[in-house]
């Protein structure tokens, strides 16, 4: 009699929801059987997104989106309101993952050529998710409202006025106006809680149901070539024979996403949440504008670049990145998938990481801005107290050299951003 009753109950709730009907085949929709560990990034990152949703949710509730209250809402939230501070660092470390997440996911589904025919828009959205990846990651950095949001934004608003024509409007829209102030939160706060969420919200959507449309890729196998004209009656041949249910296989990301999660708890509780710089106050200079990690890369980029060509990699290079990455698909979608038969895919990944990977080291040794309060020079190191060599120490302060040159050795009496100038006298 129960058996029944819940059956009658279920059959009601599914005919006036069709609940199964929409979700169901996703879980029972055949896929390759060595679709392994490989294949658990992407539902990771989708994971990382709702750790975003759910502690972004949390925070607003305590968060105020007002440049006279945002800095004292947040030190609150950090270090008052129970919680808050560890769901404020998974908020940080959950968007770290994410975006770490979405580039191993990608370089995977290139190294394995899976974007190749018929799944060119599986490419072309994914490529669309990473662009709205780092901009809810910038935009969130300007929640903090901290000195080092505010100049970040007017570093990106000088960046955006380089556009030719209208580069003046740009930089207008980032700002909301002519300076950075209440309306430039405001703005920041609608893109990265309302419309940035939606549009990920939907290119998730248009991400699963192309994969549900076209299936998940197989690993790569020698000599298994991809022709458009055989590969779907060869694809779906192949899982009939050796398929297995998607559900049989989704424990693997339910492992994988399940450690992420576990990782960001720990980070949060280990480390907490990030540092947050001096109040925010355009007139003081002493600051070090910088994004979080995962775009220190590209600042490196920008600082070491010669300034006859930084305009160009400022509006060009992400251009050229978005078309190269866009066009990829287009260029090679048919032929061999398996890493071995295409050495060009394994140099150009490899090159991209180790670029990646210097300039983000570069970034992470690397000394911004001088120092705007230097110990002055000691006795010792002048050796001298009048002279030419006593009026040369004392224009080195006076004229502020010392901000960002070290001359005795001590790092403590001088910045790091220039060359050390203590044997500057034995080349010159």
């Amino acid at each position: 009699m129960l058996k029944k009753l819940i059956i009658r109950a279920a059959l009601w709730f599914e005919d006036r929801t069709g609940l199964w009907a929409t979700f169901g085949p996703f879980l029972t929709h055949n896929a390759p059987r060595d679709a392994k560990w490989w294949y658990v990034f992407g539902s990771a990152t989708l994971m990382c997104f709702m750790v975003q949703v759910v502690t972004g949710i949390a925070l607003a509730f305590s968060y105020i989106p007002s440049s006279g209250d945002a800095y004292q809402s947040l030190q609150y939230i950090t270090t008052h309101s129970w919680l808050s501070g560890f769901v404020r660092a998974m908020h940080f470390f959950g968007a770290s993952g994410m975006v770490l997440l979405i580039g191993v996911h990608m370089g995977q589904v290139f190294l394995h050529g899976s974007y190749k025919y018929p799944r060119e828009m599986n490419w072309v959205s994914g490529i669309f998710l990473l662009a709205l990846t780092i901009g809810i990651g910038f935009t969130g950095q300007l929640m903090r409202w901290d000195s080092n949001a505010v100049w970040s934004i007017v570093v990106a608003a000088e960046q955006a006025g380089r556009v030719p024509v209208i580069g003046h409007a740009l930089a207008s829209f980032i700002m909301a106006g002519d300076h950075v102030g209440g309306a430039t939160l405001g703005r920041f706060y609608a893109i990265h809680v309302f419309i940035l969420p939606g549009l990920i919200f939907a290119g998730i959507g248009l991400h699963l149901l192309l994969v549900m449309k076209h299936g998940i890729a197989e690993m790569p196998k020698v000599g298994q070539i991809v022709d458009p004209v055989t590969y779907r009656h060869d694809y779906h041949e192949r899982l009939e024979k050796t398929g297995i249910p998607f559900w049989e296989m989704a424990w693997r990301d339910s492992v994988f996403s399940l450690i992420v999660v576990l990782v960001i708890c720990g980070l949060s509780w280990i480390l907490g949440a990030p540092a947050m710089d001096a109040p925010p106050d355009p007139s003081i200079l002493e600051t070090s504008p910088a994004p979080d990690w995962y775009l220190d890369w590209y600042f490196a980029v920008l600082a070491l670049a010669n300034t006859a060509i930084e305009d160009y990699i400022i509006l060009g290079a992400p251009l050229l990145i978005g078309f190269m990455l866009f066009c990829i698909p287009f260029i090679s979608n048919k032929g061999e998938r398996h890493p071995s038969r295409r050495p060009w895919s394994v140099v150009a990944l490899s090159t991209a990481v180790l670029f990646v990977g210097a300039f983000w080291i570069a970034a992470l040794e690397m000394n911004w801005t001088p120092n705007f309060s230097p110990h002055p020079l000691k006795p010792e190191a002048i050796g001298a107290t009048e002279g030419p060599v006593y009026r040369g120490a004392m224009a080195f302060q006076t004229r502020a050299c010392i901000n960002c040159h070290v001359v005795d050795g001590n790092t403590e009496d001088g910045g790091k951003k220039g060359p050390n100038l203590t044997y500057v006298s034995d080349r010159l």
